[in-house]
């Protein structure tokens, strides 16, 4: 196993062991195999624990980012016979279903965000603490971060730096870089970083944090289009459970948790009108919720990887054998 690999962390990984493994482990899927969906795979330390725990389980492992696919390859090589990688975005997961036969699985599960492998690589741009050229792409789709800065219209960056990262001085900020990119166009953090830090008034930056963070999480959001891929990824995930299959999602921003509790939240209530005395099998729940609201990383675990701190764990179990059936 690669060293970095060995050295990564994941995020509750008990916790997400726990409400994963009983559907891996059930009788009635035992006749078709039990089969898991990482769709988010990074280094593969969740699925590694999943494997190990659940020894009939199966892995489709999905991730956008051919170099840690690689990586994962290498951490659960001892399960090689009971695991398929692909390179895929986890919006494009029906696809990559349909060409593998499976319409249905029993686990599926979203870590969401950006992963220890790109932090950790000063050269790909997502961390604000080097100076490192401005890409922030998690494949290989072609925009860059640079190209962002480059040529948006000042509207178009402070939508996305009020949106993505809910940036209070969003207009002020995209004013400078439209300023700052005609003397010269951006290419590397370590100026955004610098204009950052004289644009964001002192009392902000003494209270909310460094002042990149929120500008750097908007433009890898929108450089990966993550927002878009998790809105179409979520009712695609839920729709290919099986009966009492398991879904289980870690977000790690409010926009992300926002729109994972939406989807399960409206999966996990019936759709009859609330007159009707008895609710038809169609119209009743799909889903019914494992976690009361979102599950935090304990205190301890938070000290040993800081990381965690602002993870958000949810999850559901499919109820609806009629809607699992369509």
């Amino acid at each position: 196993m690669s060293a970095r690999a060995e050295l990564h962390v994941p995020v509750m990984l008990a916790e997400t062991v726990a409400l994963l493994a009983p559907a891996l482990e059930a009788p009635d899927s035992a006749a078709e195999g039990c089969v898991l969906v990482d769709c988010t795979l990074g280094l593969g330390g969740h699925a590694h624990a999943l494997l190990a725990a659940c020894p009939e389980a199966q892995l489709i492992g999905l991730d956008r980012d051919p170099q840690a696919l690689e990586l994962a390859r290498e951490r659960l090589a001892e399960f090689a016979d009971r695991i398929t990688l692909i390179e895929a975005v986890y919006d494009e997961l029906p696809a990559v279903l349909t060409r593998l036969g499976r319409p249905k699985v029993q686990g599926i599960l979203l870590d969401l965000g950006v992963s220890s492998l790109q932090i950790d690589d000063a050269e790909r741009g997502f961390a604000y603490a080097h100076d490192a050229p401005l890409d922030m792409r998690m494949g290989r789709q072609e925009l860059t971060a640079a190209q962002v800065l480059n040529t948006y219209s000042r509207a178009e960056l402070s939508r996305i730096l009020r949106t993505y990262g809910e940036e209070r001085y969003a207009d002020r900020i995209a004013g400078r870089i439209v300023a700052e990119r005609d003397r010269e166009p951006f290419v590397t953090s370590g100026r955004l970083v610098q204009l950052l830090y004289d644009t964001v008034p002192a009392a902000s930056r003494r209270t909310g944090g460094h002042p990149a963070k929120r500008t750097f999480q908007a433009l890898r959001i929108e450089v990966n289009a993550e927002l878009e891929a998790l809105e179409s990824a979520l009712p695609s995930a839920i729709a290919a459970l099986a009966l009492h299959g398991r879904i289980a999602v870690l977000a790690y921003h409010s926009l992300e948790d926002r729109l994972v509790k939406q989807v399960l939240g409206l999966a996990a209530r019936d759709r009859a009108p609330r007159d009707l005395p008895v609710v038809p099998a169609e119209l009743r729940p799909e889903l019914r919720l494992l976690t009361r609201g979102a599950l935090r990383p304990s205190a301890a675990e938070v000290a040993r990887n800081p990381r965690a701190a602002s993870a958000r764990l949810r999850a559901a179990v499919r109820i609806s054998e009629m809607a699992a059936a369509g």
